[in-house]
């Protein structure tokens, strides 16, 4: 009988349990309660164990290579230690082992229970762990790792032991796909770690590998595999390769600290090379100048023809006749970008033909700037997204900017975004700036033709003569004020912020790269002197560089690159005023009120005043003397009124941002402009700073805040803002009206 049980812990089938692990009923009255109890207990351990095995079989025919190494291991487990185990109480009972065989001829039941009793966890352990992988259809390697690590987190030391030992043998197939990744930038055609396009899959990495560590395998993967694949003349070292991979065997993901640590010095070093080797700092500095000058137009003699050039692409549809020719299309703003050119810096300029204008509606026909009065402030809500890429064609219309490789190393879509945003915003400053300076000069030729004629006087009837007067100085002063307003806010932006930032940005590139070339200089001259004399101070390292502010600085690999240029951004959209949802939602109104006003004194013929024979401006006594200059009136001392309510509440908005503290740092890639929402608790007060190690901040938050402190003092030269509302006015006004109740 001995025998017969041994042969079933073995995995063999027996008569003695013709179903799962309970004794056949004929056995049952030639056994004692006890030998029973025992009896059973051992094929309990027999069935899970043939359980485990069988389930074992199947999945090892599992396309994945995962599930494949963790029954490989675990038939290694049964075969090294269970399986021995059986051989071996079979082998004592041979040989009359004293502590097997009682009295030498007889071998007690419990006393085999008692050396497979360290069986009966760790096989009811695995028993639920095979139901869990063969109840799921797929696993990706992330959880499966996840879960045999949580199992492998026990008490019992047996059940820790096997459970590690399955965890690591699926971690080293994960490295081993992981170091073809990294190292040689490749991805298998079975269960790969990323996408073709170099992006982690869901599900392939393991909770327990950091956020940087993920953060870094993609960008070292993508790094590697760009360039093998671009076919680049400089190839990623084999040396540096190897190096990389010693250091990755040495290590398992389950150790997080050591794994973290050998990731952030494998991507330093692609970081180092790639700088040095694809994409130099003349690279980053020329894109950073052509998206300048283009989407930010720092190119000032490119923007107003590309301005220009739109504008008369819209007259040339408005006046052609019917047909396909009065449609306005991609092709044809590509070609105004290519007329705009002629003439100017950017002629010649390479960088031009990455540019691209985009209609998201399609083609349209051009409309005239409406003569609508812009929204309604009461109604104005900062929840809402207020954008500008519909004010230079009627429409909205994007402009892009292709990135091909090895600059989409550096730039990323959401940057290319925040700077379309940019874009829309400064050309419909910038195209209103030149329409109120195209007004103005119109009325100033209207008014010499005038006084031609009527001398020092404006002319008219003695009825509509001080209408005529008002109206003038009125449409004189609004023109005017609306240049003031448009001249302050385009000079603030052009100089105190965009130059600004823009100077702050090169002089941080051209730190860092100083900084790189001294920390490689102590490194080569630290590692020199170590090898023949030991240092006397073991704090010293070659890494001790300082930024432009006197904090710790980091090498210049991308991450920092691109953390650079990502506080560049957002110190532009909070400089500008687009990261102020109450401000923006102020300053659409003002250019529609601008372009409301234009296109009035547009189909005016160019002048506020109608001409002196225009419905009988010079019949005397008539009922409709001075009718169309009424007319006139009404229509510019609403705009004027609506204009002045609008500058009071920019100005109390601007004055509000001051006063209230700034945010923590945001990313520019994660704004409202990119997700098409408006979160004014994040965007109101934006504070954008570099933080280094040290977690300190290398700017001042004040920086920010003086941008638009210079506004302010801008606007509020004369003190017109800041005086009381009454004394402005001219009105003694009592409190109660002023405040409405009344």
């Amino acid at each position: 009988m001995i025998a017969e049980v041994l042969l079933v812990l073995a995995g063999h089938s027996s008569s003695l349990f013709p179903s799962g692990h309970t004794v056949h009923p004929a056995f049952e009255p030639l056994l004692h309660p006890g030998e029973k109890q025992c009896l059973e207990s051992l094929g309990t351990i027999a069935f899970r164990y043939r359980k485990i095995k069988d389930a074992s079989t199947t999945l090892s025919r599992s396309p994945s290579r995962y599930i494949c190494a963790l029954c490989s291991t675990l038939t290694q487990i049964f075969k090294d230690d269970y399986e021995t185990l059986v051989i071996e109480t079979e082998a004592k009972v041979l040989k009359r082992d004293s502590a097997l065989v009682a009295s030498g001829s007889f071998v007690p039941l419990s006393s085999i229970r008692a050396v497979f009793a360290e069986w009966d966890a760790p096989l009811a352990s695995l028993e639920s762990l095979m139901q869990q992988l063969v109840t799921e259809k797929e696993w990706k390697p992330g959880p499966l790792i996840d879960m045999l690590l949580l199992r492998s987190n026990t008490g019992t030391h047996r059940i820790a032991d096997i459970m590690s030992r399955l965890s690591i043998a699926v971690q080293r197939v994960w490295r081993t796909q992981l170091i073809a990744f990294l190292v040689h930038g490749s991805l298998s055609t079975s269960d790969p770690i990323a996408s073709k396009d170099y992006v982690l899959l869901e599900g392939s990495v393991p909770s327990c590998v950091s956020a940087q560590s993920r953060d870094s395998i993609a960008y070292v993967g993508r790094a590697i595999g760009t360039v093998k694949a671009a076919k680049w003349d400089a190839q990623f070292p084999r040396s540096l390769g190897l190096e990389h991979t010693k250091r990755l065997e040495k290590v398992l993901i389950e150790d997080q600290y050591p794994f973290d640590r050998v990731i952030f010095e494998i991507r330093t070093n692609v970081s180092e090379w790639l700088w040095l080797n694809v994409l130099t700092r003349n690279d980053v500095e020329d894109a950073v100048d052509s998206l300048a000058d283009y989407f930010l137009i720092r190119n000032g003699e490119f923007s107003l023809s590309l301005i220009r050039e739109i504008e008369r692409l819209k007259i040339s549809r408005l006046t052609s006749r019917s047909g396909p020719s009065t449609m306005i299309r991609e092709q044809d703003l590509h070609l105004a970008l290519l007329r705009a050119s002629l003439g100017t810096t950017a002629q010649h300029d390479p960088s031009l033909s990455r540019l691209r204008f985009h209609l998201p509606s399609g083609p349209l026909r051009p409309l005239l700037p409406s003569l609508s009065n812009p929204k309604d402030l009461s109604i104005i809500s900062v929840t809402e997204e207020t954008t500008f890429d519909d004010l230079l064609l009627g429409t909205s219309l994007k402009l892009s900017y292709s990135v091909e490789w090895p600059l989409d190393l550096f730039l990323q879509p959401s940057d290319l975004h925040v700077y379309g945003a940019l874009f829309a915003y400064l050309s419909s400053l910038r195209k209103t700036h030149t329409r109120i300076h195209t007004c103005w000069t119109a009325l100033s030729n209207a008014q010499r033709a005038r006084r031609r004629w009527t001398g020092l006087g404006e002319g008219g009837t003695a009825e509509d003569l001080e209408v005529r007067h008002a109206l003038l100085r009125c449409g004189w002063g609004l023109v005017r004020e609306m240049s003031w307003f448009l001249d302050n806010l385009l000079s603030y932006i052009m100089t105190d912020v965009i130059d600004t930032e823009f100077r702050r940005l090169k002089r941080l590139l051209a730190n860092h790269q100083e900084e790189d070339r001294a920390t490689a200089t102590r490194g080569r001259a630290f590692s020199m002197s170590s090898e023949s004399h030991p240092p006397d101070n073991p704090g010293v390292t070659s890494t001790g560089g300082r930024d432009a502010d006197g904090a710790p600085s980091s090498p210049l690999d991308f991450a920092t690159l691109r953390n650079i240029h990502s506080t560049y951004l957002e110190r532009l959209l909070t400089g500008t005023l687009l990261a102020n949802p109450a401000i923006t939602s102020i300053v659409r109104p003002i250019f529609e009120i601008c372009e409301q006003l234009v296109a009035q004194v547009e189909r005016w013929g160019g002048d506020v005043l109608p001409a002196l024979l225009f419905e009988g401006s010079l019949a005397t006594g008539s009922d409709d003397v001075g009718k169309m200059v009424k007319e006139r009136w009404a229509v510019v001392s609403e705009i004027n009124e609506t204009f002045h309510s609008l500058l009071e509440s920019l100005y109390e908005q601007l004055t509000l941002s001051t006063s209230q503290p700034f945010a923590g740092r945001t990313d520019a890639s994660k704004s409202m402009l990119l997700n098409g929402t408006v979160n004014a608790s994040i965007f109101a007060h934006t504070h954008t700073s570099i933080r280094t190690k040290d977690g300190k901040k290398a700017d001042n938050a004040e920086e920010v805040r003086r941008h638009v402190e210079r506004l302010l003092l801008r606007l509020d030269f004369n003190g017109e803002f800041s005086k009381p509302r009454n004394s402005r006015s001219g009105e003694g006004e009592d409190i109660l009206k002023q405040g409405g109740l009344a």
